[in-house]
């Protein structure tokens, strides 16, 4: 083993012994080995909003908007993520930790002390190989759901604000998920987690604890190279059912999305249904047995190297008082949004919002937050800026 001069020079004169240098050598051998394959990456993300017209309160309810964001300047998260992925090995073995800083955290809430405090553990699971069939995927800690067109992480998502969808979907669950590639054309995974989340190490209420779990399944089809323009497109189905903390009792979250490739060039359109079932909620939201939906289209197209430009048109239906305090809530929203990539590193985009209540009722407006809403519509505009390192 070669030493360097310093060691050999404290050995000459008996401060170290050779035999603790050869140990401290493999020792600090062994953990850069182990850190070799680990990576660092993240990604900040600001954004600037402008909630057109006076009167603006009673925001739309979909996740990571809100009065707190409104009509100002914004820092909506910073992720740190830490990550060593499997390699191709039958046995390989993994990790990853997502930690997310900002008043982005307090919303995503895993937090298992239910204080916020802007900051969250967004995943943390260790992630294993078994040499099975073609191999079977575990993750094993908390880790996002398995429903969902749209991510969790912004940059992730063709519009920056999220949809109504997204936000009845559940979130994080803490447990073991399986996954399972039949062939290039078909994969699956099911998993068993302690809640629906978010809270992670959350139980399901006494005697449930014991005995009750959430269960999930997904099932996904691509469509392989030779169907032409079509290759690459995919169709996915899940559920998700387990107990629910917000409603004190079951739900059943189904979704279904599509995700097609076009014979025009730079264009992508998709599909996303969500439906929540809610079971038997008789505490946090007495009477609030019911269910909520959404069904939204989406549409894509790379205009130029550098420009990007993305819509999402959505309907929402929502008779488990999910969003609104009402015994059903009936919502449009259209959402257009430009991205023009200037700066390396950084997605820069604009974005108009239109949330229209299609129903009976003013979900919108209102001179104070706690004051009677008394619109019908509510317009955003907004400027995101992320840097993804």
């Amino acid at each position: 083993m070669k030493f360097n001069k310093w060691t050999l020079g404290l050995a000459a004169v008996g401060v170290v012994s050779l035999v603790s240098a050869v140990k401290a050598e493999e020792k600090a051998s062994s953990v850069m080995t182990a850190l070799s394959s680990t990576t660092l990456s993240g990604y900040v993300d600001t954004s600037a909003q402008w909630n057109i017209g006076d009167g603006q309160n009673h925001y739309p309810g979909y996740k990571f908007g809100g009065a707190g964001k409104a009509d100002g300047f914004n820092l909506n998260v910073v992720q740190l993520r830490i990550e060593k992925a499997l390699d191709e090995s039958e046995w390989a073995a993994g990790y990853r930790v997502d930690l997310w800083a900002g008043p982005d955290a307090n919303t995503l809430a895993t937090q298992s002390t239910g204080l916020g405090a802007d900051f969250a553990v967004r995943q943390a699971y260790v992630a294993l190989r078994t040499p099975v069939g073609n191999g079977i995927d575990w993750k094993i800690g908390a880790f996002d759901s398995i429903l969902g067109y749209e991510s969790v992480e912004d940059p992730s998502n063709p519009n920056h604000t999220r949809s109504y969808g997204h936000s009845i979907e559940p979130q994080t669950h803490t447990g073991i998920l399986a996954s399972y590639r039949f062939s290039d054309m078909i994969s699956a995974s099911a998993g068993i987690a302690n809640t629906i989340g978010p809270a992670i190490n959350g139980r399901a209420n006494p005697p449930k604890a014991q005995s009750y779990k959430a269960y999930m399944g997904s099932l996904t089809f691509t469509a392989p190279s030779d169907w032409g323009a079509l290759a690459g497109s995919t169709l996915y189905g899940g559920i998700v059912n387990g107990f629910s903390a917000s409603y004190g009792d079951n739900q059943t979250s189904w979704y279904v999305g599509a995700t097609l490739a076009t014979p025009v060039t730079g264009l992508r359109v998709g599909a996303a249904f969500d439906y929540l079932d809610v079971h038997n909620a008789v505490t946090a939201t007495p009477g609030a047995d019911g269910d909520a939906w959404s069904i939204a289209g989406y549409a894509s197209y790379q205009a130029t190297e550098k420009l990007s430009l993305h819509a999402r048109v959505e309907y929402l239906e929502d008779k488990a008082y999910f969003f609104y305090a009402i015994p059903e809530a009936q919502i449009f929203a259209f959402t257009a949004t430009a991205q023009y990539d200037l700066w390396k590193n950084v997605i820069s985009r604009v974005e108009f919002r239109w949330d229209r209540s299609v129903g009976g009722d003013n979900l919108f407006g209102g001179v104070t937050s706690v004051s009677p809403a008394n619109r019908k519509d509510a317009y955003l505009l907004a400027a995101n800026i992320i840097y993804k390192f």
